[in-house]
């Protein structure tokens, strides 16, 4: 078995993430341009699914209650803001060069309404 330290783990976190970054990049780029505004479920599906479906970095999954702790602590108004300059290991939009404000801010609450369903 490998020893594995810190170092390791944080090294892996960010090949993960790395490879979240340009996956998100990629689709955000083959979802082609927001000319009409999309839905927080086809922002969700084209770019976010890529990280929150499995939690990559640390990042909050599509239906965990987390959501709405985060919800109830920081509001939406505060988690688009950070959805929108990045944090932690996502980067600025999730990647998504071309979704306007509203269209991250529809997929915030996408993600905070799947914790409501479960």
């Amino acid at each position: 078995m490998i020893a594995m330290n810190r170092h390791d783990n944080w090294e892996e976190g960010m090949r993960k993430a790395g490879v979240c970054v340009l996956a998100a990049v990629l689709i955000a780029s083959i979802a082609g341009s927001a000319d009409a505004a999309r839905t927080g479920k086809e922002i969700y599906e084209a770019v976010c699914q890529a990280c929150h479906t499995t939690g990559v970095s640390g990042a909050p999954k599509f239906g965990d209650k987390q959501w709405l702790s985060l919800e109830k602590k920081e509001g939406i108004k505060e988690l688009t803001k950070d959805a929108i300059k990045g944090v932690k290991a996502m980067p600025p939009k999730g990647g998504c060069t071309d979704c306007t404000e509203a269209e991250i801010k529809a997929a915030v609450r996408y993600l905070i309404d799947s914790a409501r369903k479960k």
